[in-house]
């Protein structure tokens, strides 16, 4: 006999909603997501979408066009649970032009629980735009069907970040002078973690010896060649992903 087909089919389109979602709520979409499903989708009444919210889990909901090139969205059933992702933070300077948003979308798209903005002494950009990586992850989510947002910390300094660190949290930090091979560093590691990128021109000695003080500060090295930043993040979360995030699964 022929497999029964998925439901919902793996095209269906997927949305996140800033409101909370509920079995037989009936959801306005807002005008870049009618857009979206009407205009390029090719979705009208009677066709579904998946929704989730980063609070309950994903929805199924069926659609229904309303005046003005609007959708509505009736919520019919559950599909899953919030998931629950690994428990490590990535650390990372503001990077130039597109280059840390697309750090925030990789970190999303891993499985980063929460990202952190971190401003060092050779930090060419001090300054970010919230808003434009928290769309960056949305529509990584989105795609990537994940039901967690991570979650997205404000701009802080090295000092403060260093000063406030949970005593219960590993830093692993990618120092281009060397440190553990990672992949050994991280293997026998268990509990909270946390990964430390620095920016373009590398931490400086005093930010290293700062770091190198934490007790919880464990170097480590991102092999023989000298990588980019945001290839050093996107590298090290995959590479802990691996040895002792959720893809061992």
């Amino acid at each position: 006999m022929p497999a029964t087909p998925a439901w919902p089919p793996k095209s269906t389109p997927r949305l996140y909603l800033e409101e909370r979602i509920e079995t037989g709520a009936a959801i306005e979409l807002d005008q870049a997501q009618s857009r979206y499903l009407l205009g390029v989708m090719r979705r009208g009444d009677g066709d579904v979408v998946r929704v989730f919210d980063d609070r309950t889990g994903e929805y199924l909901a069926r659609l229904a066009t309303a005046g003005g090139g609007r959708c509505l969205a009736t919520v019919e059933e559950k599909l899953a649970p919030r998931e629950e992702v690994p428990d490590l933070w990535l650390c990372a300077s503001p990077l130039q032009r597109d280059n840390f948003a697309l750090v925030a979308e990789k970190a999303c798209e891993l499985g980063v629980r929460r990202f952190v903005p971190v401003e060092m002494r050779r930090s060419v950009v001090r300054k970010i735009n919230n808003a434009r990586l928290q769309k960056r992850m949305i529509e990584a989510a989105e795609q990537c069907e994940r039901t967690a947002l991570p979650v997205l910390a404000p701009l802080t300094k090295l000092d403060r970040l260093l000063r406030d660190w949970p005593a219960d949290r590993t830093l692993f930090f990618a120092d281009e002078l060397g440190g553990e091979a990672p992949a050994e560093a991280l293997a026998n590691h268990s509990g909270p973690a946390a990964l430390l990128i620095g920016p373009e021109g590398g931490f400086d000695d005093a930010e290293r010896t700062a770091i190198r003080a934490l007790p919880q500060a464990r170097p480590i090295s991102l092999g023989p060649r000298i990588l980019r930043a945001e290839t050093a993040a996107i590298a090290a979360t995959a590479l802990w992903m691996a040895v002792a995030g959720d893809w061992r699964n």
